[in-house]
């Protein structure tokens, strides 16, 4: 009689898809920087899968609680809306950043990632990540810190130039040991708004800011000259390296908006400035 023969084992399961979000409306400044915040909630009790979100923002100027705290905070303000951009305060993060249209913003969710101990090889491999990425669209891109910036790191891609074109941008509280949150702004076009901005900003909290540290990835002489080629090749070409690493699948905004019950009235990771 045959002897039965055990059944071959079960192929370990690979890498879950991470879904690629492009956001294809504003909720609103405060209502866009508030999303990454409800993706980090869900994220926390499971009702959200690796999700890295991509959008265009509105002109905004993103404070931090330090900046919030100084004498010169309402006169700073003041200078964000005169030169057309909405100051909002962040729950968490460091000093103003400055982003608009010409601006690609990554938030990258994923549950069970590492805590805060994992951040410097995090950064690191994000930092590489990105890099690459505007190397792929044709730019001279490498990771290092760059003098006199605000945001101290040497994990901060940046084209070969006086100008840093990406920035880290950490808009939700830590997530301990249960996901990995990473957002991300790529300064793809037009920097110099973003310098008049963060110029009059920082002038009026009475803070010292090089304006040379904000450049773009136009700035690179490799750069596409239309400014609407290079958006769409830097986005291309970021969504490639991610898919590089691990396997990606399509998502609908409108899809996760839903399940995320957003509507953009409700803003709990910006406040409004008026």
């Amino acid at each position: 009689m045959p002897r039965d023969v055990p059944p071959p084992p079960a192929a370990a399961p690979g890498p879950v898809p991470l879904a690629v979000v492009r956001q294809d409306r504003s909720l609103g400044a405060a209502g866009d920087l508030d999303f990454a915040l409800v993706m980090l909630e869900a994220a926390r009790a499971g009702t959200l899968g690796p999700t890295l979100r991509v959008y265009r923002p509105e002109p905004t100027v993103a404070l931090g609680q330090r900046d919030a705290r100084l004498p010169g905070f309402a006169a700073a303000a003041g200078a964000c809306w005169q030169l057309g951009f909405e100051p909002l305060v962040r729950k968490a993060g460091g000093r103003a950043a400055a982003y608009h249209r010409g601006c690609l913003i990554l938030d990258h969710v994923e549950p069970g990632g590492g805590g805060i101990a994992d951040s410097r090889p995090r950064f690191a491999a994000f930092g590489e990540l990105y890099a690459s990425a505007l190397r792929r669209a044709g730019i001279n891109a490498a990771v290092g810190e760059i003098p006199g910036s605000t945001a101290r790191g040497v994990h901060r891609p940046r084209h070969h130039g006086d100008g840093e074109e990406t920035q880290a941008r950490r808009n939700g509280p830590a997530c301990g040991f249960r996901c990995l949150a990473f957002s991300s702004v790529v300064v793809v076009q037009n920097a110099a708004p973003l310098r008049r901005v963060l110029t009059g900003c920082y002038s009026a909290l009475g803070l010292d800011w090089n304006p040379e540290t904000a450049g773009a990835a136009e700035d690179a002489g490799e750069a596409p000259a239309d400014g609407g080629v290079l958006m769409d090749t830097v986005l291309a070409a970021l969504i490639e390296a991610y898919g590089a690493r691990r396997p990606l699948a399509a998502g609908s905004f409108a899809a996760l908006a839903d399940s995320l019950a957003v509507d953009g009235a409700a803003a709990r990771n910006a406040a409004r400035v008026h």
